[in-house]
């Protein structure tokens, strides 16, 4: 029977960086994965062809406006069996070059599903029926997530007319109509991108707000945005009932604070109100899991088993690819009798849409709950040179200090390169930076980045060039 130092449950973002971290820290790793391919939800059917698509799509969008920058051509034509095309290399490419670092980094790799056996075993279901056991000291839990459905509506999903995010990013032609139950991150970024494409698109949320926890001016100026690219909303409605009709599908929804029932007819439905930890099998091997169904752990990743530990998507936290790899990180150390740790303040999170939004740390209704004090600065793009030269000028970066020692304490933005300009203030804020220490750093000119730089200004003092 193979014997391993360290053995992890799942090959996603997660779970295939912890192996390599494990092995780079000396120790004998395994990797168990039931898909074909490593890189789990993310790379196979999530972050990475999404973002295939939406980029593809953007740069469709983009050609009925380049006679504005004294670009004429002709009308865009679209060829999705080639976008659909680009996005399948793109995952190959991605799932390929994790293949290549299994091997580079020595991690014997097993295909099939495999589950807590007991202390120091893990069982392997493999194809065609049969089985294997390995012995381990150590086990890591990263299985992931999966599709979470509406709670208390039956939906069947046949992938091609009612479809989740994986079926949304296969479809064959662009549908006429497309309904998307959740105003979330996966709904709006699948949602744009069909929207972009042809399709009429209407988003119904149950929350009186898109984007959930994002902060609340960020979602107010998001959605006025999105509105204006032809996206429908319909807000504050509880879904009832998902249905194939004649052609197409229907979404059932009635007011959340009262009122008649309405129901829409679509071409496609997409039902992206969000994901579920995935624990099939946990509780029966003992692992506590919590109200939520997710993995009970300590301030150390592990589980109330001894040597058994879990990162990811399977414990609280949010459902974040990078917050998945960081843990892994953090957990491999800890294994290796190093320090790991993961800063829960200092996660970002993007929404790849265009334009894109980008966060870290809290928002104001996050602080005003907790009483907090604090100073705000904002700084639109209609006031950057780079912005007004590139015609992207959606969008303002908002900065928020603590009142009294200047301490940033989140910053939000909304505009084109968002999701990259957001990672100086990760940097900054992972080292209790001030908004003062932000505004005093010379940033290059012209960049889109100098609004970051004027926004720190406008909480520490005042801009310069507003």
């Amino acid at each position: 029977m193979p014997s391993y130092d360290v053995v992890i449950i799942g090959a996603g973002p997660g779970g295939y960086v912890c192996a390599i971290k494990a092995a780079q820290l000396g120790l004998k790793t395994a990797l168990v994965e039931k898909r074909p391919t490593f890189g789990g939800t993310c790379v196979n059917v999530g972050c990475i062809p999404s973002k295939a698509l939406l980029h593809a799509s953007e740069k469709f969008a983009e050609v009925a406006h380049l006679a504005d920058l004294g670009v004429e051509v002709g009308k865009a034509k679209l060829n999705l069996a080639a976008m659909q095309a680009h996005r399948t290399k793109v995952v190959k490419q991605n799932t390929d070059g994790l293949v290549f670092l299994m091997k580079k980094n020595k991690i014997d790799t097993y295909q099939g599903t495999g589950t807590v056996a007991g202390k120091g075993k893990v069982a392997i279901a493999l194809e065609g029926g049969k089985a294997e056991t390995i012995e381990t000291k150590n086990i890591v839990i990263a299985t992931g997530s999966d599709v979470a459905g509406i709670p208390g509506v039956k939906v069947e999903f046949d992938e091609k007319v009612i479809v989740s995010s994986t079926g949304a990013l296969e479809f064959d032609k662009v549908p006429a109509s497309l309904i998307v139950v959740g105003g979330g991150v996966i709904g709006l970024e699948l949602g744009s991108v069909w929207a972009r494409l042809g399709s009429k698109v209407t988003v119904v949320e149950y929350l009186d707000s898109i984007l959930g926890g994002m902060d609340g001016e960020v979602s107010k100026q998001f959605q006025r945005m999105l509105a204006k690219q032809g996206i429908e909303f319909r807000l504050g409605a509880k879904v009832t009932g998902v249905a194939k009709a004649k052609k197409g599908a229907t979404v059932t929804f009635e007011p959340v604070k009262g009122g008649d029932a309405e129901t829409l007819t679509a071409d496609a439905v997409l039902v992206a109100t969000g994901r579920k930890p995935y624990t099939d099998g946990l509780k029966d091997a003992g692992i506590e899991l919590d109200e939520r169904g997710r993995v009970k752990t300590d301030g150390h990743f592990r589980t109330n088993i001894e040597g058994v530990y879990a990162i990811g998507d399977v414990i609280a936290g949010p459902m974040l690819a990078h917050k998945a790899e960081d843990e892994g990180v953090a957990v491999a150390e800890i294994i290796a009798g190093q320090k790991g740790h993961v800063n829960y303040d200092v996660i970002p999170s993007v929404v790849y849409t265009s334009p894109e939004v980008a966060s870290v740390g809290k928002t104001e209704e996050e602080l005003k709950k907790a009483g907090v004090e604090y100073k705000a600065g904002k700084f639109p793009f209609t006031a950057n040179g780079r912005a007004r030269a590139m015609a992207a000028t959606d969008g303002f970066v908002k900065v928020l200090a603590d009142k009294a020692s200047d301490r940033v304490l989140g910053v939000h933005i909304i505009g084109f390169g968002a999701g990259e300009m957001i990672h100086e203030a990760a940097v900054l804020m992972e080292f209790s930076g001030s908004a003062e220490d932000l505004a005093r750093t010379c940033h290059a000119h012209p960049t889109m980045s100098e609004a970051v730089k004027e926004a720190a200004l406008a909480a520490w003092s005042k801009p310069i060039h507003m």
